[in-house]
């Protein structure tokens, strides 16, 4: 798989270490920054790889901040993109398994190297299942998508079975 890596100056030193840790799993690595620990700003990042990700460039994507938070935030303004800031190896496995996440998010100040090895380990290897109730939930959550870019969101819920 083509996997586009970026990182704000807070997960610089994670993203530097698990570029080699992805490709010695087999995977082809685009680096789109930062390339070092000056001050950046995450939205430009996470915008470069989740843009990758949904214009085909990569077959998914991996990000990093400092926290996972503003990243994940930033990167789910794409359409298209589902990205997840996860602290632990099943999420990060579960969220492609069930959700069809192509962006994993990660905390550079709050896992550390082995722990991320194990996500990322988990993330690529995992793969959508398509079972009817993932199919189900992944067009609901589509479908708002699709009303949020007409302008046809509103605070009426309906509950449907």
């Amino acid at each position: 798989m083509r996997i586009a890596l970026g990182s704000d100056h807070a997960g610089f030193d994670l993203k530097e270490h698990l570029r080699p840790f992805i490709e010695s799993l087999g995977h082809e690595v685009d680096d789109l920054g930062t390339h070092s620990t000056e001050s950046v700003d995450y939205p430009d990042y996470a915008e470069q790889v989740a843009l990758a990700v949904v214009e085909g460039r990569a077959d998914r994507g991996i990000m990093l901040c400092g926290s996972g938070v503003g990243a994940s935030i930033a990167a789910n303004k794409i359409p298209g993109v589902r990205a997840a800031n996860c602290e632990d190896y099943y999420s990060a496995h579960q969220g492609v398994e069930h959700d069809d996440m192509n962006v994993l998010v990660l905390g550079g100040r709050i896992v550390g190297q082995a722990l991320a090895e194990d996500m990322v380990r988990g993330y690529l290897a995992a793969q959508y299942t398509g079972e009817e109730r993932h199919e189900r939930r992944l067009a609901k959550v589509k479908a708002i998508e699709a009303r949020a870019l007409r302008g046809g969101l509103t605070t009426e819920f309906t509950e449907k079975h």
